[in-house]
């Protein structure tokens, strides 16, 4: 009689356990099956010029270093080449003939550190990082932002190339004020990572549009516009025109939608989507603004979305480095 109550009372427990088991998610499911699936490390970052950075970005993350420390060696490269006409050394001037600088990075910790408006410094990313590891601080703007570089080392320099100050010059004949869609005046080096740890981190830095107003900020330097970071979930950032982008708050929405079980390409199809119906919806034409996300997840899957064609990203990984060219809405 005993050995049939314990038969019977074990029976019971194994019932129970299936049926616990039955009703776990499929998010819990999907992570036990691709858990040893992670594709790690790899980089992703915007435009063309990405494919450069992410070879420096590469040789931080192949040798097992952090995610932080690769985006910015990744995006600093655009950053110091004269030749890059929207970030950094070589941006294009606003209105009145001065580079200024934007710029954001993001860790695994979600801390964060930002600078706005800098002048005269070749590598805004580096003094966004000690903003977010020696102040209280989240931003710098401004002068204060080139007195604290300044304080921790950084020199200052004239950030005005030759050519840049040419087609200003050129510019100040007609002043007239009207971004193109696709133009390097409006582009940005974005930079999301996920190390062979699995931890996230990003970056992003720009010159902003050129012949902005002085004092101008677009998205590139304010967390969750042009850049998130949820170590937990995924990242994302952003390219383009920085006042879309704001609007929706896109990139902490790409992520939180990835939170929401969506993929990252699904993601970033929704943000735009967003985009393309606010534009719409204030009565402007979708032709002339654009706007990119790329995001990465936990699992090393990535993807991209931009409002019409033209936006290209790079993404580098042990299969190599290589640049795509993302899908778009407006056909």
């Amino acid at each position: 009689m005993a050995n049939r109550r314990n038969f019977i009372k074990t029976a019971a427990i194994g019932s129970v356990a299936i049926a616990l088991n039955s009703f776990k998610s499929k998010e819990e499911e999907e992570i036990i099956i691709t858990d040893k699936k992670v594709n790690k490390p790899i980089v992703l970052s915007t435009w063309n010029f990405g494919v450069q950075a992410n070879g420096a970005a590469w040789e931080v993350l192949k040798n097992n270093g952090r995610a932080l420390d690769a985006v910015e060696a990744g995006v600093k490269i655009p950053e110091g080449d004269p030749k890059e006409r929207s970030v950094g050394y070589g941006g294009r001037p606003d209105r009145d003939g001065k580079v200024t600088l934007d710029a954001c990075i993001m860790d695994e910790f979600s801390n964060i550190g930002s600078v706005a408006c800098l002048q005269h410094i070749k590598h805004p990313i580096s003094v966004a990082r000690l903003v977010m590891e020696k102040t209280p601080h989240v931003m710098l703007v401004g002068d204060g932002a080139l007195q604290f570089a300044l304080s921790q080392g950084f020199k200052k320099e004239n950030l005005l190339v030759e050519e840049s100050e040419k087609e200003w010059k050129e510019w100040l004949k007609t002043s007239q004020y009207k971004p193109i869609a696709n133009i390097e005046n409006h582009d940005t080096i974005g930079m999301i990572a996920l190390d062979a740890h699995g931890n996230l981190s990003g970056a992003c830095t720009t010159s902003g549009m050129a012949f902005k107003m002085h004092g101008r900020v677009g998205d590139s330097p304010i967390i969750g516009a042009g850049l998130y970071v949820d170590n937990e979930i995924g990242a994302a950032t952003a390219t383009g025109h920085g006042e879309e982008v704001i609007r929706i708050a896109g990139c902490h929405l790409v992520v939180e939608l990835m939170r929401q079980g969506k993929s990252p390409q699904k993601a970033c199809e929704e943000a735009v989507s967003r985009i393309v119906k606010l534009t719409k919806n204030r009565g402007k034409e979708l032709k002339d603004i654009q706007v990119g996300f790329i995001a990465l997840n936990k699992k090393g899957e990535y993807g991209a979305y931009c409002v019409q064609g033209g936006f290209n990203y790079a993404v580098n990984d042990n299969s190599g480095n290589k640049l795509v060219d993302a899908a778009y809405f407006l056909k």
